[in-house]
């Protein structure tokens, strides 16, 4: 039997408030870095659920996902592990709500930022990803009415994630 390719399925919250978008500075294996809130998509979890939540643990945001950006996939190697690793990742653009600063940031999150889309484009050396900045663009394109982004409902998840698997035979 073969190894089956996996690619590691990440969420991502696009959030613009004022005209800047929400970063976070954290610690990685290559150094710290500037990313949108967003990591793995945890078992159990909706795509756009998950996208709220790691708003909230690593930015102290509560936002609110309003529709699918796009799907994007990245590859790089493992400066720690020296692994192929590929991230596809589901963009969510969100709205700000509300911020608890009394909450504690995510472990390796150093400090939570608003920045400019003119300070990103400055400092896309220090991104984790190309995907921030595609995702930033992205955005703007939807803002400024050249492209759109998917409804939620798009985003279907069966109950079954949810509940957890299915006897086998039924679907």
């Amino acid at each position: 039997m073969s190894d089956v390719w996996k690619p590691s399925v990440t969420v991502a919250a696009i959030v613009e408030k004022d005209g800047k978008f929400l970063i976070v500075e954290e610690h990685t294996t290559d150094g710290i870095k500037l990313n949108q809130p967003a990591g793995h998509l945890d078992p159990g979890e909706a795509p756009e659920t998950g996208a709220a939540r790691e708003a909230l643990e690593e930015s102290k945001w509560d936002v609110k996902p309003v529709g699918l950006l796009g799907i994007y996939m990245s590859r790089y190697t493992s400066s720690r592990t020296g692994e192929d690793v590929t991230y596809l990742r589901f963009a969510f653009a969100a709205e700000a709500l509300r911020e608890h600063p009394q909450r504690e940031l995510d472990e390796g999150i150093i400090r939570v930022l608003w920045m400019s889309v003119d300070e990103l484009r400055a400092t896309q050396d220090q991104h984790r990803s190309p995907l921030v900045m595609k995702c930033v663009e992205d955005f703007l394109s939807w803002k400024a009415g050249r492209s759109a982004i998917l409804p939620l409902e798009f985003v279907y998840t069966h109950p079954s994630v949810l509940a957890g698997p299915l006897p086998a035979g039924q679907s």
